[in-house]
C-alpha cells in the first residue's frame, strides 16, 4: 500500500479481522504515521515518494498494490506515479498476475454544470491539481498495458467519515453559496472507499475506470446545511459566488466551480460493492 494515510488505516483493520490474513506492507514518510501502520498491524516501510531513491525501494515488494498517494501539490503531472511504475516495472514481469489500483479524484471530469455522469464522460480537469490526477492516470494505464499489470483506477470525490466532516468550517461560519449559484457535490465513507480498493484487486477488469460515490445528491450548500442540522451547529450563511470568493480559500473556491452529479452504477454492478454508509443522512442518523 503506497501512501497509507486515513484510508489505508481503514482498509488495513478491514483486512486485519478476515481468515488467511494478508502480509501487508505500508508505505508512509512521517514517524507518526508509520507508528500508526504497525499499530494496526502492517508492516510499516518509510518512503518519501519525493525521493526518487527512496522509491526505488518499492521494486518487486508484492503482486498487489494499493496507490493512494496524491501527485505533488505543485508542478506538471505526477512525478510520484512516474517513479513508482518505473521501479515497478524493473520486477513486474516475475510476479504472475500482477494488479493495483489507483485511488484519483472525480475532479477530473471538470465541471459538468450540473449534468448526471458516469465513466464514459471526456476528462476536462478545470485546475492544475486535477490536471495532475489525469497525468497519473495516463501512466497508470501506459504501466498495465506495458507490463500486463491489471490497472484499476477508482475516481472518488469529498470523503468523510464520522470524523471527516465539515464541523470546524461550520463552527467558522464560512458561508456557502447562494441556490442559484450553488453546485452538485458528490461523496463516499472512507470506510466504503477503503473497501472498494480492496474489491478493485480482484473483480475489475484491467484498465477499467470506476466513480466511487455514495448514493448523496445534494448541492454543495445543502450538503452543509444537512451536517449541520445533524450535529446542532449553525448552518452556514449563504451568499453570492463574489461574496463568497473572498472569504474562503482558494482550494475551496475550486471545489465550488465544479458541478456534477455522478453516477456510481458501475461500481454497484462489477465491483459489486455494498455500500456501508448508503448516504451522508445515513451517517448522521449514526451520530
Amino acid at each position: 500500500m503506497v501512501g497509507c494515510g486515513d484510508v489505508g488505516l481503514r482498509l488495513i483493520a478491514q483486512r486485519a479481522g478476515q481468515p488467511n490474513r494478508l502480509r501487508i506492507i505500508a508505505t508512509a514518510r512521517r514517524p507518526e504515521q508509520l507508528a500508526a501502520i504497525r499499530a494496526a498491524g502492517a508492516i510499516a516501510l518509510a518512503c518519501d515518494l519525493d525521493d526518487r531513491r527512496s522509491v526505488s525501494r518499492l521494486s518487486a515488494l508484492s503482486r498487489w498494490m494499493v496507490h493512494l498517494a496524491p501527485p505533488p501539490a505543485e508542478g506538471p503531472g505526477d512525478r510520484r506515479t512516474r517513479w513508482l511504475t518505473a521501479a515497478c516495472s524493473r520486477g513486474v514481469t516475475a510476479r504472475a498476475s500482477a494488479r493495483l489500483s489507483y485511488v484519483s479524484t472525480t475532479g477530473v471530469y471538470g465541471d459538468c454544470a450540473g449534468a448526471q455522469i458516469d465513466e464514459t464522460r471526456p476528462l476536462q480537469p478545470s485546475n492544475p491539481r486535477a490536471a495532475r490526477r489525469v497525468a497519473a492516470e495516463q501512466t497508470l494505464r501506459a504501466f498495465g498495458s506495458r507490463t500486463g499489470t491489471r490497472v484499476t483506477l477508482l475516481r472518488a470525490p469529498g470523503i468523510y467519515a464520522q470524523d471527516r466532516l465539515p464541523l470546524e468550517r461550520l463552527r467558522q461560519g464560512q458561508p456557502a453559496l447562494l441556490p442559484a449559484d450553488d453546485v452538485y457535490t458528490n461523496h463516499i465513507h472512507a470506510d466504503d472507499l477503503a473497501h472498494a480498493a480492496w474489491l478493485a484487486l480482484f473483480r475489475a477488469r484491467g484498465g477499467r475506470s470506476f466513480n466511487i460515490c455514495d448514493d448523496t445528491d445534494l448541492r454543495m450548500g445543502d450538503y452543509f446545511d444537512v451536517v449541520a442540522d445533524g450535529t446542532g451547529l449553525p448552518r452556514p450563511p449563504r451568499m453570492s459566488r463574489a461574496e463568497v470568493a473572498a472569504r474562503v480559500s482558494p482550494m475551496m473556491l475550486s471545489f465550488m466551480r465544479d458541478s456534477r452529479r455522478i453516477s456510481n452504477t458501475r461500481m454497484k454492478r462489477e465491483l459489486r460493492l455494498r455500500l456501508q454508509v448508503a448516504d451522508v443522512h445515513a451517517l448522521l442518523a449514526l451520530l
